[in-house]
């Protein structure tokens, strides 16, 4: 009887940590819904955890997709994130199980967003980390970007810089959840990287870190436990750029975190491009295709609420990994 017990509350947490992993998989600019068309989302919902690793540009086996979002400089676009693909509902959190940590935004600037592997330059664009909530006993209780995540539906608004110059983006947008950062190695990463292309802005240079290298594995705010009393936190990374935002968090939901609705206001077309083949995908994916409008190998095809291409580069197929919610490129 104890070892049945005990094999139930064991299959019971697995069940809970695994519904709880998410992905970033839509975008939203100025309020327009261009759902997952230009993201890069991750075939696995599953975290980073090793900070040297390449996957940090833009997550494990993700690799460029065929289209860009255009972007305005000086204008807002709105990442969101969900617990499976294709579930855009707010029936559940965005990221659950307690998965608190900071949620940031970079930026890279790249040639050809369509074909960047993640390995130039990146620099930070948004924060919303955490703030002292004087009625907690621990920094579980405490206010935190996850918690401001999940408030909104899945939807963080952040600003693009009006200064930075025209041309392609890679834009990577990050949660680092906390609940395991007691010990080395237990902090989970959930990154997916946005292929945009800016018009208007300026000249500046914003300074820039790399990935991997920007994080440490012993960085105060990778390795921390929250589950006990917090006086300060420090997100890991350079600080925001001058021309980028912050959000304090338990702060209410603002702009199209709160009055972007899923099929009920505009929604935009991406701009369909070619997908140069590379072998160094961010996360050691492989790119593939020609012109138009083509999923990459692992790349999302088909599944309920889906927006983008539904035609698979040469050597793969669309084939049902979740029906009805999720289809791949395989």
């Amino acid at each position: 009887m104890r070892s049945t017990l005990l094999t139930g509350l064991i299959a019971g947490l697995l069940s809970q940590q695994a519904a709880a992993h998410a992905t970033f998989q839509a975008l939203w600019v100025d309020g327009a819904d261009y759902g997952s068309q230009c993201a890069r989302v991750p075939p696995s919902n599953s975290p980073v955890t090793d900070v040297t690793s390449t996957a940090m540009r833009c997550n494990a086996g993700t690799s460029p997709v065929a289209k860009k979002c255009p972007v305005k400089a000086g204008s807002t676009v709105t990442v969101e994130m969900h617990q499976q693909p294709n579930d855009r509902s707010c029936a559940s959190e965005a990221i659950g199980g307690a998965h608190y940590g900071p949620v940031l935004v970079y930026m890279s600037k790249v040639s050809d967003a369509a074909s960047a592997d993640g390995s130039s330059g990146w620099f930070k664009i948004f924060e919303d980390t955490w703030a002292k909530n004087p009625s907690g006993a621990s920094g579980d209780d405490d206010f935190w970007g996850v918690k401001d995540l999940n408030s909104c539906c899945g939807k963080m608004q952040v600003k693009i810089p009006s200064d930075i110059p025209a041309g392609d983006y890679l834009l990577r947008a990050e949660v680092i959840a906390l609940h395991t950062a007691g010990s080395a190695g237990g902090a989970q990463l959930y990154m997916t990287c946005y292929q945009i292309s800016v018009s208007g802005g300026g000249s500046a240079s914003p300074a820039t870190v790399s990935f991997p290298g920007a994080y440490k594995s012993s960085d105060a705010g990778i390795l921390v436990n929250i589950h006990s009393a917090m006086s300060t936190y420090v997100a890991p990374g350079p600080a925001v750029y001058s021309g980028g935002s912050t959000k304090k968090a338990g702060s209410g939901c603002v702009g199209c975190e709160s009055t972007c609705k899923v099929g009920s206001g505009p929604t935009g077309t991406a701009s369909a491009v070619p997908v140069a083949s590379t072998s160094a995908a961010a996360g050691g994916g492989s790119g593939g295709g020609s012109g138009g409008c083509s999923a990459a190998k692992y790349q999302q095809c088909g599944g309920t609420g889906y927006t983008g291409c539904t035609t698979c580069a040469s050597g793969s197929t669309c084939s049902a990994v979740s029906p009805p919610y999720y289809y791949q490129c395989v």
